[in-house]
């Protein structure tokens, strides 16, 4: 049984992180993350190796497996039962199955991403995922996550102290004073097309 130091560490890690990978498995969302990777890294030209911190079943793998397929993919899951999905997609031997707080990348990536990872992790232990994702990064890192300019904590579906918005990217700017900005946006959950969930990205460069 794995042992966690935060609450929002062992309510993913459980059965509401199960429940979760019903709700986020499909076609279409895998259409809308082929279309979301294509935006988002377009200015970033070829990738050869990417690690997603927070990956549940692969989903966003999936998609930069097909736009990059001779990349090397790696993850980190902290959802056993989503872990053993991920396998599928990227080999057991690429998964990482814990926190990202437990976890030392063995090497870098090229890109080191999140998306919609950060918002949930307790607001006292950010420093230390910013950390990991630099870390992990040999050149670029990608932050998709819902962005407001100050932080505050909203519900999620029923739970308070589960879901934290603020500005991630700015952050970490702050905090590393060799990344720069290369490009950003958003994905909108209204999207007729390719809808995602109102997601800000930011890519961002070591200097």
């Amino acid at each position: 049984m794995l042992k966690f130091k935060t609450e929002q560490e062992g309510f993913w890690a459980g059965s509401f992180g199960a429940d979760y990978i019903a709700r986020n498995r499909s076609d279409e969302l895998l259409a809308a993350n082929l279309q979301f990777f294509g935006k988002c890294l377009a200015r970033a030209g070829r990738i050869g190796s990417f690690v997603e911190l927070g990956a549940n079943v692969g989903m966003n793998l999936r998609a930069l497996k097909v736009l990059y397929p001779a990349a090397r993919l790696n993850a980190v899951e902290i959802n056993e039962t989503a872990a053993g999905e991920l396998a599928s997609v990227v080999g057991g031997e690429n998964v990482h199955v814990g926190s990202i707080f437990d976890w030392t990348p063995a090497q870098k990536s090229e890109l080191a991403f999140t998306k919609g990872v950060l918002i949930h992790i307790n607001p006292g232990e950010l420093a230390a995922a910013y950390d990991k994702l630099y870390e992990a990064s040999a050149r670029f890192i990608l932050v998709a996550e819902y962005y407001n300019p100050a932080p505050v904590a909203i519900p999620y579906r029923g739970h308070d102290d589960r879901l934290f918005k603020r500005d991630f990217a700015g952050e970490m700017l702050d905090r590393f004073g060799d990344l720069r900005l290369i490009d950003y946006g958003f994905a909108y959950r209204r999207d007729p097309a390719f809808p995602q969930d109102d997601i800000s990205w930011f890519l961002l460069e070591k200097g």
